[in-house]
């Protein structure tokens, strides 16, 4: 490497995530730790170790002020527990600013459309999830920011994402675990933008560990244009915390305002309409557009349509008919793959999951509690163990559950079975041939999916209007 090269690659600026709690390197006098701390954090020069130790010392007292300050801690001025106990935790090893705030000069990105590649993968984790963690975590700032983030899986992007240990090449070695968990570099060209994880954490989905989404959607704000936050609830505060779960995170008014300091307000007017990304699909992930494609279950929830497949589900919604796929475990972590059927009860708030002779039933990203029941609770037979789909219609309250050549009607107010059945479903489903893989209703049809073909059913006129491609609401 060139002389000058190596200097100015010392010289770039980096960010490194909050830390963990909890790993902390014990036994340092609190003195010489203060002035290490003070020197990095706070700008506090060398030369002033002789006036550090005075009690008195004004530059001293006005350091840690600044340092309190910005914790959030009493500005007594003096190394109390408190001040100690917070320098004694892991954080993050770029100085601290006031408020939010961007890198030297205000960087970002002169496109509002990047692209990002994971070069590598932890151990800790299925490739899977972490390409669904980095999803999540770039789409918290599309939602508030007119950038737009797709993935390239070869070649240079503009943020390359990789997971590495000790020295890695860009003269910021990690230091083992439970310290620096990772850092990120400030917009441009070249390694600017770049994302490194330090692989000797323990990498996870959940609060034990170090949270992937947390830390990727923190190192992520560094990667477009922003430095750290005074403010504990922010996202940019650079000490690690898990305050709540992915699927319930939302950036801090303090993270909103940064981000659009840089990049501006998103398109849409109608902040209460969050408007989805679109995902490119993962090689692993059923092709959609396949022509043979088939689905596991289909349903509804909240105004999206849910397509599952294998351990993937595509979504679409009314705000933005272009599908998202992800895993079923990732909104869901304790619920099966390859799933039977699903349908969502419109006056419970819930979605319905079956696999085998057991379901499970979903509010939202919660599995609700006492779940999964046995399916004999719903009034089938035990000669029933599976179903194959089920549709809920919200006028009428009733759910229809299919299974073989018959169907079973469930009174959705009563909680129970109808008499009279099962009935034969070509009898009062003519043209829908057994066996059933999936159905939903929509706009006051049910459709019916059996193999690669779809078939639309009026039910006041009892009789199939359209046969389309199972795949044909996936835009295909």
């Amino acid at each position: 490497m060139e002389p000058l090269l190596m200097l100015v690659m010392l010289c770039l600026p980096v960010s490194s995530a909050y830390p963990l709690h909890g790993a902390v390197k014990q036994g340092r006098p609190s003195m010489d730790l203060a002035q290490q701390y003070l020197e990095k954090y706070y700008n506090f020069e060398k030369n002033e170790e002789q006036v550090f130790r005075r009690k008195d010392s004004s530059p001293i007292v006005k350091k840690i002020q600044e340092m309190q300050k910005f914790l959030g801690l009493e500005m007594t001025g003096k190394l109390d527990s408190s001040t100690m106990d917070v320098m004694l935790k892991p954080r993050c090893g770029v100085p601290d600013v006031g408020a939010f705030s961007t890198f030297p000069g205000s960087p970002k990105w002169k496109e509002n459309h990047l692209t990002y590649r994971i070069v590598n993968y932890t151990p800790d984790l299925p490739k899977e999830s972490v390409d669904s963690a980095i999803e999540k975590a770039l789409k918290v700032w599309e939602e508030v920011t007119p950038l737009k983030f797709s993935r390239r899986w070869e070649g240079e992007a503009d943020i390359m994402i990789s997971f590495a240990a000790g020295e890695h090449g860009d003269f910021y070695p990690f230091d083992g675990p439970g310290q620096s968990l990772a850092h990120a570099y400030p917009p441009g060209p070249g390694f600017y933008g770049d994302v490194h994880f330090d692989e000797d954490e323990k990498w996870t989905l959940g609060p034990s560990g170090t949270n992937l989404f947390l830390v990727a959607a923190h190192e992520l704000g560094h990667s477009l244009g922003l430095f750290h936050s005074d403010k504990k609830e922010a996202l940019m505060y650079p000490v690690y915390r898990f305050s709540t779960s992915p699927a319930q995170f939302q950036l801090s008014q303090d993270d909103i305002d940064g981000i659009q300091s840089l990049y501006g307000p998103h398109a849409s007017s109608d902040a209460t309409v969050v408007p989805m990304s679109s995902v490119s699909p993962r090689p692993e992930t059923p092709p959609k557009c396949d022509p043979a494609l088939s689905f596991d279950a289909v349903s509804t929830l909240r105004g999206e349509v849910l397509f599952f497949k294998d351990r993937y589900f595509w979504r679409i919604s009314r705000w933005n008919p272009e599908p998202e796929v992800h895993l079923i475990s990732t909104f869901w972590p304790s619920l099966p793959s390859h799933l039977d059927a699903a349908y969502e009860a419109h006056s419970k708030d819930s979605v319905f999951i079956f696999k085998g002779n057991q379901f499970w039933a979903v509010r939202g990203n919660e599995v609700q509690a006492g779940y999964p029941k046995a399916l004999h609770k719903l009034g089938f037979p035990p000669t029933v163990k599976k179903i194959d789909a089920a549709v809920s219609d919200e006028e009428k309250k009733t759910t229809y559950f299919f299974v073989e050549d018959k169907y079973w009607r469930f009174d959705e107010k009563r909680g129970l079975m109808d008499k009279g059945f099962p009935r034969l479903i070509k009898d009062d489903f003519p043209g829908i041939k057994p066996q059933v893989d999936a159905v939903f209703q929509a706009f006051g049809f049910f459709y019916f999916f059996r193999g690669s073909s779809q078939f639309e059913f009026d039910p006041n006129a009892r009789t199939v209007t359209h046969t389309l491609k199972s795949n044909s609401w996936l835009l295909c």
